[in-house]
C-alpha cells in the first residue's frame, strides 16, 4: 500500500491545463460558428462565391457549348441546317473531350493562370496611371532627359556633349 499521491500542485495544474483546454475548444468552436455565420450572410447577400479557375473554364465551355449548339443559322438554309447543327454540336463535344482532361489533370494551374493575370493587370494599371498622371500634369520625358543632363547623369551615345 505504497500508493504515492501527487502533490497538490500537479493536481492544480492538471486542472489548470484542462480548463485552458476546454476554452481552447470553446474559443475555437465560437470561432467557427461566427465563421459559418459570416459565409451564409455573405451568400446570402452577394450570392454564391466564385469557384476555382478550373471551375469557372468548365462553366465557361458547357456555356459556349450549350450556346453554339442551339445557334440555328439561317445561311444555310432549311436543308443544310440540321446536317450543319449536327457537325456544329459534333465538333463542340469533341472540343469538350479535348478541354476537359486538361482541366482535370491541372485544376492548380489554371488558378495560378488567374494569379498572373491579376498581377499583370495590375501593373498594366500601374502604367496606365503613371502615364496618365504625367500627362495631366504636363510632365514629360524630354523634362526627365533635361534634368539628367543637367546632373551629369548616363551620358548615353544619342546624347549630345558641350565641351564649350
Amino acid at each position: 500500500m505504497s500508493e504515492e499521491l501527487p502533490p497538490s500542485d500537479a493536481t492544480d495544474r492538471q486542472a489548470d491545463d484542462e480548463v485552458r483546454a476546454t476554452d481552447a475548444d470553446a474559443w475555437a468552436t465560437a470561432c467557427a460558428e461566427d465563421l459559418a455565420a459570416e459565409k451564409a450572410r455573405r451568400r446570402t447577400q452577394y450570392g454564391p462565391p466564385p469557384g476555382s479557375a478550373a471551375e469557372e473554364l468548365r462553366k465557361l465551355v458547357d456555356a459556349v457549348a450549350d450556346k453554339l449548339s442551339t445557334i440555328q443559322s439561317p445561311l444555310l438554309g432549311a436543308v443544310a441546317g440540321p446536317a450543319a447543327q449536327q457537325v456544329v454540336k459534333q465538333v463542340v463535344e469533341q472540343a469538350k473531350a479535348a478541354v476537359e482532361p486538361v482541366i482535370e489533370r491541372n485544376p492548380d494551374v489554371f488558378d495560378h493562370l488567374a494569379a498572373a493575370g491579376n498581377e499583370i493587370l495590375a501593373a498594366y494599371r500601374s502604367a496606365v496611371q503613371n502615364q496618365e498622371r504625367r500627362w495631366t500634369t504636363g510632365d514629360s520625358a524630354d523634362h526627365d532627359l533635361d534634368e539628367r543632363r543637367d546632373r551629369g547623369d548616363d551620358g548615353g551615345p544619342g546624347e549630345r556633349i558641350d565641351l564649350d
